[in-house]
């Protein structure tokens, strides 16, 4: 069998591409950390949420914390890891408005006072990538933006 591409996004999905691990990280960045909360708001059956919890919390995205001894309760905050996927929701969301919605269900207003609108730009220059803007450099060279490189014959 050939080996798949090397891809970060193919290791992130690894961790929080499952529906209701989204869901989670969706409710956590709302403030909800309490395991009721989640599987009301997520609705996902409690073993399903409860594997996707453990999960996150391995991957380092979610800290389980105690807030209570008897019984042992825990809430679920954002790692240093987990904040850094604002940007990935709220840029998921705005695609989700734009092409699934009628009306999106939840918009969110800036410190600033205007409704946000996620950018993705560079941080060099400030522009927006385009198809035509961006290049792809293989850090592996093994692999190009087609595939993987033919092996060469060394004599």
């Amino acid at each position: 069998m050939k080996r798949p591409r090397p891809c970060s996004i193919a290791d992130a999905l690894a961790v929080i591409g499952e529906k209701h691990s989204l869901l989670v990280l969706r409710e956590v960045f709302y403030g909800v950390r309490r395991f009721d909360g989640l599987v009301a708001n997520i609705g996902a059956p409690r073993d399903i949420l409860a594997a996707r919890l453990r999960r996150l919390v391995e991957a380092g995205v979610l800290e389980k914390v105690s807030y209570q001894e008897h019984p042992p309760r825990f809430e679920y905050h954002l790692t240093d890891a987990g904040r850094e996927l604002r940007p990935v929701l709220l840029t998921l969301m705005q695609w989700g408005d734009r092409h699934l919605a009628d009306v999106p269900p939840v918009v969110f207003e800036h410190a600033c006072g205007a409704e946000l609108e996620p950018r993705v730009v560079c941080r060099a220059c400030g522009e927006e990538p385009t198809e035509g803007s961006l290049t792809a450099r293989f850090r592996d060279p093994g692999w190009t933006a087609a595939g993987a490189a033919p092996a060469t014959n060394k004599a």
